[in-house]
C-alpha cells in the first residue's frame, strides 16, 4: 500500500484495490459461458494462478447472479479448506437456501439429503454453490459433491457447483484416478491480462490518480512497458507499482523511470519455487504428490539437488503437467 506522503507527491488519490473491476471481452464471454453452465446444473472448475483476478471476478459474478430471478447463490465461507468435508458444504447450502441462520440441519444422512431435495425443489430456482480455494479439497469431498448434485437432480431440482482454485486443481481433475469427477467437470482456465496488460495499467492509473494529474508526469511510458514485459497478473502489477513509486519517492524522482522499475522488480521473481507457488504448488504439496522427502524437494526448488535426481523429479513433474 502506498503511504499518504507518496500518494500526495504523485497525485494518487485512491488505493489500487479500490479501482474496481477491469473487464475484457474474454471476461464477458467467460461469465456468459459460466452462467449457461450453472443453469445446466454443471460442476465447473475455474482455475488460475495467484493474483490473476479470480476472487474479484467471483465476487462480481456472485453479485450479478444474486440479482437474478432464476438462480440462488450459496457460498462456502469456511477458511480451513483442507478440513472441509461434505457435511460442512451441505450446511452452507441449507443456510443460504433456507435463508434461516438458525436452520436445523438433520444429522442423519438420509433425512438430510431428502430435506435438501425438498428445499431446492420448492425454491424452483437453480442453486449454485461457490467454493473458493477448492484446490485444497480432498478428492472424496469432490466425489461427494458430484453425488449430491445427482441426488438434487433426482428430486427435480438443479444444483450446480463452481470450484475456484489454483491450476493445481485442474491438474488434479485431469488425473486418471479422478476420471469420475474430472470428465464430468467443465474446466475454465482463468486467463491473465495477456494483450490487455498495458490497457489495464493505463486504466488502473487513470482510476486512481487525481483528475489534474497526467500519467506521463508520474511514471514514464517505458517504465510501464517494462512492467508489461516482465509481469502478467493484476496482483503483480499493483505490487510492483507500489514498490516503484515508493522507491522513486525516496529518491525524489518524478516521473518514475524504467531504471527504478527494473531495480524494484523482485529478485527471484522467475525462480522455479516462485513460479510453482503461483500455481498452488509449495514444497510440501510437491513432496506429497511426488512421494519424496520435504528437504529433498526444497533442495530441488532451490537448484541444490544433484543433477541425476533433479532430472528425475523434473521429468515426473512435466508428466504431471507442471510447467517447469
Amino acid at each position: 500500500m502506498l503511504t499518504a506522503d507518496v500518494r500526495a507527491f504523485y497525485g494518487i488519490e485512491k488505493d489500487w484495490a479500490l479501482a474496481g473491476f477491469f473487464e475484457t471481452e474474454w471476461h464477458r464471454q467467460m461469465m456468459a459461458d459460466l452462467r449457461a453452465a450453472i443453469l445446466a446444473g454443471r460442476l465447473v472448475a475455474i482455475t488460475g494462478s495467484v493474483g490473476v483476478g479470480k476472487t474479484m471476478m467471483l465476487n462480481r459474478l456472485q453479485t450479478e447472479l444474486s440479482a437474478s430471478k432464476d438462480i440462488l447463490v450459496a457460498r462456502s465461507l469456511s477458511i480451513d479448506k483442507p478440513r472441509v468435508v461434505l457435511p460442512a458444504l451441505l450446511t452452507a447450502i441449507f443456510l443460504d437456501v433456507s435463508g434461516d441462520a438458525d436452520v436445523k440441519v438433520p444429522t442423519q444422512p438420509e433425512k438430510r439429503e431428502r430435506k435438501l431435495q425438498d428445499l431446492i425443489r420448492k425454491m424452483r430456482k437453480t442453486v449454485v454453490l461457490f467454493i473458493d480455494e477448492a484446490h485444497d479439497l480432498h478428492g472424496n469431498t469432490l466425489t461427494g459433491l458430484k453425488r449430491l448434485m445427482e441426488i438434487v437432480q433426482a428430486g427435480d431440482g438443479v444444483l450446480s457447483v463452481v470450484l475456484v482454485g489454483h491450476p493445481r486443481l485442474r491438474n488434479d481433475l485431469n488425473k486418471a484416478t479422478m476420471e469420475e469427477i474430472g470428465h464430468r467437470t467443465t474446466k475454465i482456465m482463468f486467463q491473465g491480462l495477456g494483450d490487455d496488460s498495458r490497457k489495464y495499467l493505463d486504466w488502473l492509473l487513470k482510476q486512481c490518480r487525481t483528475k489534474n494529474t497526467r500519467q506521463g508526469d508520474i511514471i514514464a511510458d517505458d517504465a510501464l512497458d517494462l512492467m508489461v514485459e516482465r509481469l502478467s497478473t493484476p496482483l503483480q502489477f499493483t505490487e510492483h507499482l507500489t514498490r516503484a513509486f515508493t522507491e522513486a519517492y525516496k529518491l525524489g524522482a518524478k516521473p518514475v523511470t524504467r531504471e527504478i522499475v527494473e531495480e524494484t522488480i523482485a529478485i527471484g521473481y522467475d525462480d522455479l519455487d516462485a513460479r510453482l507457488a503461483r500455481l498452488g504448488y509449495n514444497a510440501k504439496t510437491l513432496a506429497e504428490q511426488f512421494d519424496t522427502r520435504l528437504p529433498e524437494m526444497r533442495k530441488f526448488l532451490k537448484g541444490h539437488l544433484d543433477s541425476e535426481r533433479t532430472q528425475e523429479l523434473g521429468q515426473m513433474m512435466r508428466q504431471a503437467g507442471l510447467p517447469i
